[in-house]
């Protein structure tokens, strides 16, 4: 089985370090639970310079090794890749990013997880081509059984795997998302998505691939 997972919010808590990250910057008491979109500069209102300043200094080697883990996600992703599994962390995080990416998730117990930073959101300036960097037409190409994500806004990058089962991680941002289809399902926690994972169609108990 191939399955994808999404690096922020489902692999550390990414969102909650955000809340912090402006409280620090420009004094705005904005919690977690009141994040309320997958859009930063809408949940946090703010202009365009202090979002630009914001996500400037989230993408700093310091503040993104300093994220704690989704708790269960390396006992989980890793029992997957004991049972044969091929799993993919693609991330909308700018390539620019990567090396620090890369370590969190060594130190975190994810270093046989491949991780690709996906252009999903059109930073240019940010972006460069690399083996581990993929553009909308190569990230195309290739073919999940099941996806692991939190964000509304990239439910649009899996229209063309029909059959895939989207697990979607419980945030404040997905609460009230309408989901494209029966195969999109609410988890909780990593437990839930373990189960399943275990349930779905695609082998009981993990066995086999495809």
């Amino acid at each position: 089985m191939k399955i994808y997972v999404d690096y922020d919010d489902c692999l550390c808590e990414t969102a909650r370090n955000f809340s912090w990250l402006v409280n620090d910057l420009f004094g705005l008491d904005i919690p977690y639970e009141k994040i309320k979109y997958f859009d930063l500069q809408k949940s946090f209102s703010l202009p365009d310079d202090q979002y630009s300043e914001m996500m400037e200094k989230a993408h700093s080697p310091e503040i993104l090794l300093s994220y704690e883990e989704t708790p269960g996600a390396s006992r989980i992703i890793n029992e997957w890749v004991d049972l044969g599994h091929e799993v993919s962390i693609i991330t909308g995080r700018p390539f620019s990013s990567y090396e620090a990416s890369r370590r969190w998730l060594d130190e975190h117990g994810f270093e046989r997880i491949r991780l690709y930073c996906l252009n999903k959101y059109g930073r240019d300036k940010f972006y460069s081509k690399g083996d581990f960097s993929l553009e909308l037409e190569d990230y195309y190409k290739m073919h999940f059984d099941i996806a692991v994500e939190d964000s509304p806004t990239a439910f649009k990058f899996f229209e063309h795997l029909p059959d895939l089962k989207v697990l979607v991680y419980d945030r404040p941002w997905n609460a009230d998302a309408d989901f494209p289809g029966e195969n999109y399902i609410r988890c909780t926690d990593w437990e839930c998505i373990r189960k399943q994972v275990e349930n779905s169609s695609f082998g009981k108990r993990f066995e086999g691939d495809g």
